[in-house]
C-alpha cells in the first residue's frame, strides 16, 4: 500500500493531459540538448518516467523526442543516471514503433545492459531477441575492457533465457557454461577495496584488503561463496553470486539434452579469458566437456554452501540468507543428480547427514522439502531406504508449523506435485493425511484448489470411512487448532493441570482437562486411526460453539461442501457394495452430528441428500441391506424438521428402488415394514399436526411421503386400502385452520393435487404397478425416463379418466 503522499502524486501523474505532456516533453528535450545536462534534465526525465509508469494506459510521446532519448542513451558523455533514466522511459513506452536501437556495436558493458533491456521490453520479437543474444554472447566470450565487468550482462541474459531458452545454440551454451563454471570456483577469497568517492579526503593512506569471512566471522579458507561476508567485493565476487543466482535455471534449460548446433567444432577447449590461477588438479577437470565442467563445479559449490549453513550467523540476515541457499543448492543437486546418475551416490551421504543435523530444528523446515524431493527422486538409484524422512516430514511438520501460511503452501504444493511418486513409493503419504488436513483446517481460502487436486489421491477403500468423518469435522478441527495455538502461549503455571472433579466451562480449560484430553488428541491426531471416534466427540463440539462464529472457523466451513462433493465422486469409482452401505449408515447417523454453524449445516445437507441419491443408484440392495437404520431414521418425526433434505432424498430413495425391479430379494413383508414406518410418520405429521400446538412441517417432505407409500402399496397391492385412507384424509388436512395458517395457499393445493392424482392412479392397480414398477428390460430405457419425468402429466391424465368434466356424456 502506497502513503497518502505517494497516492497524492500518483494521481496527479495519472491525471496530466496530453497537450500538458507533450510540452512538459520539450522542456525535458530543451534540457537535454543543452551544453551540460543539468539536474533540471534529471527532475524532468524522472517526472515524465512517473507519469508514464502511473498511466494505466500508453501514452505517446512525439518522435523526435523518442529519437533524442534514444540518442542521449547511447552517447559516452551522457552520465550513468540520465542514460538509465533514459532506458527506463523508453521500456515504459514498449512497443515504441520509433525504435531505432541496436546493440551490434556496442563496447560497453553497461551501455549494452541498458540498450538490451530496452530492445526485449518490445516483446517476444525474433529479430530482437536474436541480436541481444548474439551480442551478449559476443562480449561474455572475449576479455572486456580494463573497469568494466560481465556482472551487469547477466541479468539481461536471464531475461533471454526466460523469454526464449531455445534461442541459444549449443556453441553458445557451452561458452556461458564454461564461464559460469569458473565464476563459481574461481572468485578471489580477498575482499574488495572501497570506491573513491572524490573530494579533498578521498585519498587516505589505503589498508590492504583483508580475507573474506564465513557468516560466523571466521576467516574463509575455502573458495568464495554467496555465503561469505565481506565489507566490499570485487568484480568476479559479483559475478560468482549472480551465476549461483541464475544457475538452477540455466541447468534446468541446458544442462541435459543437446541444442542445434550452428557450427561443428570441439567444445572442450580451455576459456582463454579466465584470470585466476588453477591447480593441477582442476586442469583436468577443465578438459571435461562445457557441461560437465558446469555439474562438476556447480556441485562443489552446493556442497560448499551446505557445509556453509552449519556454521552460527552473526547476524539474523545471514541466517535467512543461510536457509535460502541451503534450499538452493540441494534442488541443484537434485537437478544435477538426474541428468547424471553418476552424483547420486556423493550426493546421498552427503544430504542424509544434513538431514540429521536440521530435522530437529523447526527454522529449517522449508530445507527439509528438497531434501524428500531429492530422495524420492533418487532412493532406488542409490537403493536407500528413506522412510524415516518422509515420516519425519509428514508426521512432524504439518503439526508443529500449520499455522506457518508459506510452509502450508508449498507442503502442499509439493505432495500435489509428487501425489503419484508419493501413493507408489510410500504408504506415508496415505497414512499421514490427518496431518495434512491442518494445513487446510487453518489456511483454507489459499488451498482449496490444491486439496481438491490432492483429496483423489489420498483415498482409497481404507481411509474413504475416516476422512468422511474427517471432512465433516474440519471447522471443528480447526477451532482445536486454534485452542491448542492459545494453549502453547500461555505461561507454563496457567497450564497446570485440572481438577478432573471440575468440569472446564471454557474450551482453554477442556484442552487439559482429563475428560477431554483423549478427545483433542483425536482431534489433531497426526496419521490414520482406524477406530471410531471418541464418545465425548460429540461433547467437544458443543463445548468449542464458542469459536463457530470465529472468521478462520467459519472460511473453513466454507471449503467442506466443495470437498464432499469431490469425495463421493471420487468414492464412486472403486467403492464396493460394503463401503457404499457404511456410508450410508454414517451419512444418517452423523446429519446431527455437525458442528454448529447454521449455514454450515445448511450445505452440508444439501451436499449429503444429493449424494445420498446417488449412492443408492449404484447400490440399490442398501435399501434392504441398512434397512434397520434406515427406518430408524424416516421413523423420527424430528429429522423431517431439522434434516428435511436428506430425510426426503432417503424417502425418495426408498420409493425408488424398494421394487422387484431393483432388487429380485424384495418380499411382501420388506414393503410393509418400510409402509407401516412411513404411514405413520405421515399420519403424525398430518393428522396428529391438526393441534395448533405442533411444528410445521416441509410441503415437499409431506407430498415425497404420499408418493412413495402409493409406490409401495402398488408394490403390494394389498396395502392399497390403507394407502388410498390415508390419502383421502389430506382433504381435511389442508383445510383444517391450523394448517391454513402455517401453509401458504399454493403449498396446500399442490398437496391435496398430489393426494388426489395419487387416489385415482392406486384405483387401477395394474395400471400403477405399471408406472412405479417398469419391466426390467425397459426400467433404463430412454422410454421409461421419458415416463418418470413426464409422471406428474401422467397423474393428470388419470385423474381426468377417472373424474370427468361436468357435461361429460356416458352411454
Amino acid at each position: 500500500m502506497f502513503t497518502a503522499a505517494a497516492e497524492s502524486f500518483l494521481k496527479q501523474a495519472r491525471e496530466v493531459r496530453a497537450e500538458e505532456l507533450r510540452r512538459f516533453a520539450a522542456r525535458v528535450a530543451a534540457a537535454l540538448q543543452g551544453p551540460e545536462r543539468s539536474p533540471e534534465a534529471v527532475s524532468g526525465l524522472q517526472r515524465l518516467h512517473l507519469t508514464l509508469a502511473a498511466s494505466r494506459y500508453p501514452r505517446g510521446l512525439d518522435g523526435k523526442f523518442v529519437e533524442l532519448l534514444q540518442k542521449v542513451l547511447c552517447s559516452s558523455k551522457s552520465p550513468e543516471q540520465i542514460q538509465m533514466l533514459c532506458a527506463a522511459i523508453l521500456r515504459e513506452m514498449s512497443p515504441c514503433n520509433d525504435l531505432i536501437l541496436s546493440c551490434d556495436e556496442i563496447q560497453d558493458a553497461k551501455l549494452l545492459s541498458l540498450v538490451s533491456s530496452v530492445l526485449l521490453a518490445q516483446g517476444n520479437k525474433k529479430a530482437e531477441l536474436s541480436a541481444v543474444r548474439q551480442r551478449i554472447v559476443q562480449v561474455l566470450e572475449r576479455r572486456l575492457p580494463e573497469g568494466q565487468s560481465a556482472r551487469y550482462l547477466l541479468p539481461v541474459l536471464s531475461n533471454v533465457i526466460r523469454l526464449s531458452p531455445e534461442s541459444l545454440t549449443e556453441e553458445q551454451t557451452n561458452v556461458v557454461s564454461r564461464k559460469m563454471a569458473d565464476w563459481l570456483r574461481y572468485a578471489s577469497i580477498q575482499q574488495g577495496v572501497a570506491q573513491p568517492s572524490g573530494g579533498f579526503f578521498s585519498y587516505p593512506r589505503t589498508k590492504q584488503p583483508g580475507p573474506v569471512t564465513e557468516v560466523d566471522g571466521a576467516i574463509a579458507t575455502d573458495f568464495f561463496t554467496a555465503l561469505s561476508v565481506g565489507q566490499y567485493h570485487t568484480e568476479d565476487q559479483w559475478l560468482n553470486v549472480q551465476a549461483f543466482s541464475m544457475l538452477r535455471n540455466w541447468l534446468l534449460c541446458y544442462g541435459g539434452k543437446g541444442l542445434k548446433t550452428s557450427n561443428s567444432g570441439d567444445d572442450s577447449g580451455t576459456d582463454k579469458s579466465v584470470t585466476s590461477t588453477v591447480s593441477t588438479t582442476s586442469t583436468s577437470n577443465r578438459l571435461l566437456p562445457s557441461k560437465d565442467y558446469l555439474r562438476e563445479k556447480a556441485f562443489e559449490y552446493c556442497q560448499r554452501l551446505i557445509e556453509q549453513s552449519n556454521r552460527r550467523p552473526l547476524k539474523k540476515d545471514d541466517g535467512d540468507l543461510q536457509k535460502a541457499c541451503l534450499i538452493e543448492a540441494v534442488t541443484i543437486m537434485d537437478i544435477i543428480c538426474k541428468q547424471d546418475c553418476s552424483y547420486v551416490c556423493r550426493a546421498v551421504s552427503f544430504l542424509k547427514i544434513l538431514h540429521s543435523r536440521i530435522c530437529g530444528d523447526a527454522t529449517y523446515a522449508r530445507a527439509l522439502l528438497p531434501i524428500a524431493q531429492f530422495f524420492l527422486n533418487h532412493s532406488k538409484t542409490a537403493t536407500v531406504d528413506s522412510e524415516a524422512i518422509y515420516k519425519h516430514l509428514f508426521t512432524d511438520i504439518p503439526a508443529r508449523l500449520f499455522h506457518n501460511p508459506s510452509l502450508a503452501f508449498e507442503f502442499v504444493q509439493f505432495c500435489k506435485e509428487n501425489r503419484r511418486l508419493f501413493t507408489e513409493a510410500s504408504g506415508i503419504f496415505r497414512q499421514s493425511f490427518p496431518n495434512l488436513f491442518k494445513f487446510l483446517a487453518w489456511n483454507s481460502p489459499p488451498l482449496i484448489s490444491e486439496f481438491v487436486d490432492l483429496l483423489p489421491f489420498l483415498l482409497d477403500a481404507g481411509t474413504a470411512i475416516e476422512i468422511f468423518h474427517l471432512l465433516l469435522d474440519l471447522p471443528c478441527l480447526t477451532a482445536a487448532l486454534d485452542i491448542q495455538l492459545r494453549s502453547a502461549a500461555l505461561p507454563t503455571s496457567e497450564r497446570a493441570a485440572c481438577d478432573p472433579a471440575v468440569m472446564p466451562a471454557t474450551c482453554l480449560e477442556a484442552f487439559h482437562h482429563p475428560l477431554y484430553k483423549s478427545v483433542f488428541q483425536y482431534l489433531l491426531r497426526t496419521n490414520s486411526v482406524p477406530e471410531d471416534a471418541p464418545e465425548r466427540l460429540i461433547e467437544l463440539r458443543q463445548l468449542l460453539g464458542s469459536l463457530a462464529s470465529s472468521p478462520r472457523v467459519v472460511q473453513c466451513a466454507d471449503t467442506v461442501p466443495v470437498l464432499l462433493e469431490l469425495f463421493f465422486g471420487v468414492v464412486a469409482e472403486f467403492a464396493d457394495e460394503q463401503l457404499i452401505n457404511q456410508l450410508v449408515v454414517l451419512l444418517l447417523q452423523r446429519s446431527d452430528q455437525l458442528y454448529e454453524i447454521p449455514a454450515f449445516r445448511g450445505e452440508v445437507y444439501r451436499v449429503l441428500s444429493s449424494q445420498l441419491v446417488m449412492l443408492c443408484k449404484l447400490c440399490p440392495a442398501l435399501i434392504l441391506e441398512v434397512s434397520k437404520e434406515i427406518l430408524e431414521f424416516t421413523g423420527t418425526v424430528s429429522n423431517i424438521q431439522n434434516k428435511e433434505p436428506i430425510f426426503t432424498h432417503m424417502v425418495w430413495a426408498i420409493g425408488e428402488y424398494m421394487s422387484v425391479s431393483c432388487d429380485k430379494r424384495r418380499t411382501v413383508e420388506q414393503i410393509n415394514r418400510f409402509f407401516e414406518t412411513l404411514e405413520a410418520t405421515l399420519f403424525e405429521i398430518t393428522q396428529i399436526q391438526l393441534l395448533a400446538s405442533m411444528p410445521s412441517y416441509a410441503p415437499r417432505a409431506i407430498s415425497v411421503l404420499m408418493a412413495t407409500l402409493a409406490k409401495l402399496a402398488a408394490h403390494s397391492q394389498d396395502l392399497i386400502p390403507r394407502a388410498s385412507v390415508l390419502l383421502s384424509k389430506m382433504r381435511t388436512f389442508v383445510q383444517s385452520p391450523a394448517i391454513t395458517s402455517a401453509y401458504c395457499k399454493e403449498d396446500l393445493e399442490d398437496i391435496l393435487t398430489g393426494a388426489t392424482e395419487l387416489t385415482n392412479l392406486l384405483k387401477m392397480p395394474s395400471v400403477a404397478q405399471l408406472v412405479f414398477t417398469p419391466p426390467v428390460d425397459v426400467a433404463s430405457t430412454r422410454f421409461q425416463r421419458e415416463v418418470n419425468e413426464s409422471l406428474p402429466f401422467a397423474l393428470r391424465i388419470v385423474t381426468r379418466l377417472l373424474e370427468p368434466a361436468p357435461g361429460f356424456v356416458t352411454d
